[in-house]
Formats: C-alpha cells, structure tokens, sequence
C-alpha cells in the first residue's frame, strides 16, 4: 500500500509455489495467488491500523503479474487448469511445428516472428489438447487478471487483460491495433470466446466485494483497475515512456529491453531470439531479450550449491568474495540454461566447466554473474547490428542492489549502466491507481518527478567469457 506521495505506507510478501510434474514442465495454482493476495491485504490493513490509518482512505485497488503464463477458469471464474508460465517448456514441438508454417503473419501483426514454447498461445493450444477439464473452459487468464477479478466478484463472461499483457500471449493479436487477430486464431485453433475482454490498465473493472472486504478488513466497493504487466510496469518505474531506453529487469527471468515506436524489421526477424511486447501507455512498445533462469540462476545456486536457502543476506557474502576473484575467473564458465538451452543448443543444460583444484565458491558466483551478463551481451550487440543504439541501461528488480554485477554487465555490454531510486512495479502501480481513480492527471509528469539515480557504472576493458572447449549439441 502507497500514500499519494508514493510513499509506501504497509507491506506483506508471500512466496508463491512452483511445481514440477514432469521433465519441462513448470505450473502453478493460480488461486493461490488469490489467496496470497487476500492474506497480503489483510496485513495491510491490520499495517495501517496500528499506525491510525484509516483503510477507508484507500482510493484505489491495481496490480500487475507475468506475462507470459495462463490458466482456464470456469463459468464462475474459478481456474480449473494448472496455471502454467514462462519457465515451461512442455510446448516445444508445437512451437516447432508451427515455426516449420512460415507465415509471416507473426511478425507482421506482433512483431514476434518465431513461436516460442513460453507463448500462452501455445500453452492454451495444450491445455485445448490435454487438459481433462477443457470442456469446462470458458476463459484463458492470467494471473494479475485473475485476482483482480476475483476481489471484484466477477464471473467468465467479464474476464478481462489490458493491451500489455495482451501482447505477452506471443502470437494470436495485432499488437498495434490493440485486438485479438482473427486470422491468427484460426491458424492456432483457439477459439475467440475464450479470449478476455481487451481494456486499458487503468479502466475500472469492479470494486471490492463485500466478501472480499470483510476478509480482508478493508472498506466495501473500493475501485479495481484492470492492471498490467510485470515487465511493463518494471520499465515504466524507470522511466521508460518513449523510445531508445534500454532497461535490464534483473530478476527471476533476468531480461534485457530496449524500447521503440512501434515494430521495427530489423528486429523482428527470425533468429534473432527477441520478444515484442506492447508497454502500458499507448503508443511505447519494446523488445526484449531473456535468460529464463537469469536471476533463478543466482537463487539457485544459493539455495543448492552453498545450502543457504532463503538467507538473502548471503548474495552480499558471495558478491564480497567474488571481488577478489579476476575477471574471467581464470577460465571458469557458466551455462545459464538450467531449463534448457536457446535455440540451437536445446539439449545443453546448466554446467560449470574449467574448474580446477584452486576454484571456490566464489569464483563460481562470479562465473554465474558473468554468464547472465555475457547472454545480455549478446542481445546488445543484435541490437546495435539492426541500428538501434544501445548505450545507456537502466537496471532494476533485485539484481540491482549488486555493485559487482552491475558493473560486470558495463564491462560485458559495453554501454554505461545506471540505478536508480525508484518505488518500483509496485509503487507504479500505485500511481496508475490513482490514474484510474481520477486522483492524478499527468502520469509523464510523476514518473519524471520520481526518478533518482542512485548508481552510476562505466564499462572498463571489453569482458568476454572464457572458451567452451568443446562443440555445444
């Protein structure tokens, strides 16, 4: 919960549950994030209280959620599909045999000119194929869209995305028009009534219900946005809102993007390995490049390799030791691909390579913090080779608060990158609130008077990782 300053005034955090079922496969339950949520708002509110705030006071209820993960939901609005996101890869032969079509169509309405297995468009043509429960199916959601309308009470039929997470379906809408494509939902065999309702991040879709409300201990009726992206809210919080500003969202799925008018040729063409999307104010849009277990990598290995599992104070520790370590790490590579390799290299998996009797802990976080940065490296310098300019990025989410990995991705990239002091997604979406609550009239205006630098580092002697000593399969 934010003031109308932006000052955040109460705050709860839950971790959500991944699953594994199978070899590739990553789902969620998506109710349970509604679950979370509710318990979150609870707190808040109980935080406000105990500091003589009234919760009547609050204007507005808005949030944001990944892109790029769905669940089907019944005629009450209740998901009956596993929720599936971004880290799945159960899709990719499909994904491979509608590449093998050719069509154009792809790049030429969202700019994204491959499939790829982390679409939701794919993740509803199998769950259309698979799911025992698809007959039941009235709408695909995802999962900001889902607790919004669930605190509203809302059934299928009013099921709703905004036009940013609209575009994280992949394929399947005209990215610029704002709609669903006919055209390509025939092709991809999804039928249009599933498709939610487009709207605008800030468009009112319902208020708080009362049951809703009497859990939570907040007023009854209060104003629901429709929400919006992560990775949009992400680049809004940093001030990207018009063209030529390059953000690294150093998180979970670490990703590298880089913003645009509108779909540029030179980049949306196959094998170039970028995403498009739609930002959430009309007309910015952005590219984007991604290391699926980018900021997983890190977590991983702390809670794996150093057995220090949800002791956050230990990145520090790492990130301190790793200082003295040379840049290079004396040969010592990491494959980030824990989750499967790019395209071209799907079989490769995650490994360390050239270590020796002297390697330590820390010269294999620092081979894990070079590797993400090396893959960022490789996304400017498509960029550059398509006329886009890459020399200033803006980093953000977690991996921020690292000075040794922001300086090793300006080594790496080759561009200056910069911190800044910002409220985040989360007090974005605040801000977009109180949009939608008539409370501010120039969001430009906000997110200029919000942006504070806070770190300033400039690339040294070019960083490129050590050989791999042998041909990748």
């Amino acid at each position: 919960m934010y003031d109308e300053l932006g000052n955040q005034a109460a705050v709860e955090v839950n971790p959500t549950t991944l699953y594994y079922p199978n070899p590739g496969w990553v789902q969620m339950n998506v109710h349970e994030y509604y679950e979370l949520a509710l318990k979150g708002m609870k707190s808040c509110a109980e935080q406000l209280r105990a500091k003589g705030i009234d919760p009547h006071t609050i204007r507005a209820i808005m949030g944001d959620g990944i892109i790029c993960g769905i669940a089907g939901i019944n005629e009450d609005g209740t998901a009956i599909t596993p929720y599936i996101n971004y880290l799945d890869s159960r899709t990719q032969e499909d994904a491979d045999s509608l590449s093998a079509l050719g069509l154009d169509i792809w790049a030429r309405e969202t700019g994204n000119p491959e499939p790829l297995c982390l679409f939701p468009a794919l993740f509803a043509r199998w769950l259309l194929r698979n799911d025992p429960k698809i007959h039941e199916v009235r709408k695909f959601v995802h999962n900001a869209p889902y607790i919004l309308m669930r605190l509203a009470g809302l059934k299928a039929e009013d099921a709703f995305i905004d036009w940013g997470t609209m575009s994280g379906w992949g394929l399947g809408y005209d990215v610029e028009a704002k709609k669903w494509s006919d055209e390509q939902l025939e092709i991809l065999g999804i039928d249009k009534a599933l498709m939610p309702r487009i709207v605008k991040p800030w468009d009112v879709i319902g208020r708080l219900s009362p049951e809703n409300a009497e859990f939570t201990g907040l007023p009854e009726g209060i104003p629901i946005c429709a929400g919006a992206g992560d990775t949009m809210q992400s680049l809004l919080a940093c001030g990207v809102y018009e063209p030529g500003h390059a953000v690294d969202v150093a998180g979970t799925c670490s990703m590298f993007c880089i913003s645009t008018g509108g779909i540029v040729p030179g980049l949306s063409r196959k094998g170039n390995g970028l995403i498009f999307n739609s930002g959430t104010l009309p007309g910015t849009y952005f590219y984007w490049g991604f290391v699926r277990t980018g900021g997983l990598a890190l977590r991983w290995f702390r809670d794996n390799v150093c057995n220090k599992a949800g002791d956050d104070s230990y990145y520090d520790f790492l990130s301190e030791g790793a200082k003295d370590i040379p840049a290079g790490c004396g040969g010592v590579r990491f494959l980030p691909w824990l989750t499967g390799g790019p395209e071209g290299f799907r079989e490769v998996h995650g490994c360390f390579i050239n270590m020796g009797m002297n390697t330590n802990q820390f010269a294999l976080w620092r081979a894990v913090l070079e590797a993400i940065a090396g893959e960022y490296s490789e996304i400017a310098d498509r960029c550059r080779a398509a006329g886009t300019p890459v020399d200033r990025i803006i980093i953000t989410e977690g991996g921020s608060k690292s000075p040794l990995w922001n300086q090793i991705k300006a080594d790496m990239t080759g561009a200056e990158t910069l911190t800044l002091k910002t409220g985040g997604a989360l007090a974005l979406n605040a801000l977009i609130g109180a949009y939608g609550a008539g409370d501010v009239e120039d969001v430009h205006a906000k997110l200029r008077a919000g942006l504070t630098e806070t770190g300033h580092y400039v690339p040294g002697e070019k960083l490129t990782l050590p050989e791999i000593p042998f041909a990748l399969k």
